[in-house]
């Protein structure tokens, strides 16, 4: 299903459903689209699901930080005049949700992570991307993937534009260097709202031992698997995604 990106202001985004609030955070080279299956479920069954395109390659290079990012999500709430929310993040998008925990607790009640950063993570692999060969980068989109089909062509063209761009590529690399600045290691002890990790276990990004990590560092976290799975879950096997985080809300009342 398709939904309406409505553009306001300095904000782009999905909204849709209504009830308890879910804020929907994309990875450092996600788009709107990765969320889809989420969108169209949870906004069926007593959610409204907000799903905000970061500022990615849009804030001022010297602003590009994860600590700028959780700024403009904080603004983004204040716009739609939402108090506080679940935030769900993807890769960057969890590391995202993690910093808003720290900086600005009283906007969040829980947490979900998918493959997020903030611990380790590979964000193409071992090196940067190549610019100018698509099939470097249409091999390194794969690997995100358990299930190297996974990756679109679209997706693989979009991700190779975005390489090319000069602009776009040092945004990347800003992001890349901030998020390991931004270790959230010595802070997730002091992060007990309820948290929910969702891991591929085939995740060669942020691999099963940052899942493992993660919830040894986090007072009231559950880590669930999913098999035959890499880095983004809730795109190779949204129907078990919903599923696993659903049963999580219900468990916790998060309604």
């Amino acid at each position: 299903m398709e939904y309406n990106v409505k553009t306001e202001g300095e904000f782009k985004y999905i909204e849709a459903g209504e009830g308890k609030t879910i804020i929907v955070l994309h990875g450092l080279m996600g788009t709107l689209d990765d969320f889809s299956g989420v969108v169209e479920h949870f906004s069926k069954i007593g959610y409204k699901v907000l799903v905000p395109e970061l500022p990615i390659y849009t804030l001022p290079i010297i602003k590009t930080n994860v600590k700028n990012l959780a700024k403009f999500v904080k603004k983004f709430m204040e716009f739609k005049n939402v108090p506080h929310a679940t935030l769900l993040g993807n890769s960057l998008g969890g590391h995202v949700s993690l910093y808003i925990t720290k900086a600005f607790p009283y906007l969040v009640d829980s947490l979900v992570l998918t493959g997020s950063s903030g611990l380790y993570e590979k964000a193409m692999g071992d090196t940067y991307p190549k610019r100018g060969d698509y099939e470097y980068i249409k091999t390194k989109a794969e690997a995100v993937f358990y299930d190297p089909a996974t990756a679109t062509k679209k997706m693989v063209d979009d991700l190779f534009k975005v390489v090319n761009d000069r602009n776009c590529a040092i945004r990347i690399l800003a992001l890349a260097k901030s998020a390991i600045r931004h270790n959230m290691a010595n802070d997730l002890p002091d992060m007990k709202i309820p948290t929910c990790l969702v891991w591929g276990k085939q995740d060669d990004v942020t691999p099963p031992e940052v899942a493992d990590e993660f919830n040894k560092l986090m007072p009231n976290s559950e880590l669930f698997w999913i098999d035959k799975c890499g880095h983004a879950p809730m795109m190779e096997h949204p129907n078990e995604f919903n599923e696993v985080v659903g049963a999580w809300f219900d468990k916790n009342s998060i309604k």
